[in-house]
């Protein structure tokens, strides 16, 4: 399993959450299994006034190795990388993510919104976009980029999230291409990585 995640269909997950997310990451996250074959980008909605706990917490629910995404880093298959609280997480065509602590987008920084334009842009139809629980419609924006660029949009049922505003806002873009209860997705992100067809 160590040499395709250069050929196979996707080349990244970036996953978006806010309110009801740390639950919702730990059960995507803890489904994905330590051999995924691609990087996972996140932006939870955390206060910036706190030192986050949120990779240590994260950790202990998955075997993938999770971290605060660093300025300047290059992904790595395999690992799970976190916007900081109070930067925006951008990742580049080369795989190097960049940290910004540029204007909010809809009142949020990190922006679901930005990642997730930044991913259609880098990885086009390679990417993979899902969005989970939460308030609020960041990420609906980037969804839509996402899938004009031929990525794969993933969204957690609104009927079922905890918070149903962010699911519902990606769904109404009319973007999601699955639309899932939240102990589904994981299995639907590792079909889809592990597809090898081209």
């Amino acid at each position: 399993m160590s040499e395709q995640h250069a050929s196979g269909p996707y080349a990244v997950v970036a996953v978006a959450s806010s309110a009801g997310g740390i639950q919702g990451l730990a059960a995507l996250l803890g489904g994905l299994g330590p051999e995924l074959t691609v990087p996972v980008l996140v932006v939870q909605h955390l206060d910036p006034r706190h030192r986050t706990l949120l990779a240590e917490v994260l950790s202990r629910r998955t075997e993938l190795a999770v971290k605060l995404a660093g300025d300047q880093e290059h992904v790595e298959p395999g690992t799970v990388y976190l916007a900081p609280p109070g930067l925006h997480l951008l990742v580049g065509p080369d795989g190097v993510l960049a940290l910004s602590g540029s204007d909010p987008v809809h009142f949020v920084r990190p922006s679901a919104d930005l990642l997730f334009e930044s991913v259609a842009d880098s990885y086009g139809s390679r990417a993979i976009a899902c969005v989970l629980t939460g308030t609020g419609v960041d990420g609906a924006m980037g969804v839509a980029a996402v899938k004009h660029r031929g990525g794969t949009v993933i969204v957690e049922d609104p009927e079922t999230a905890q918070f149903a505003g962010m699911p519902r806002a990606a769904v109404d873009t009319g973007a999601a291409d699955f639309v899932l209860r939240l102990e589904k997705i994981a299995a639907a992100v590792r079909g889809l990585v592990e597809d090898k067809r081209q």
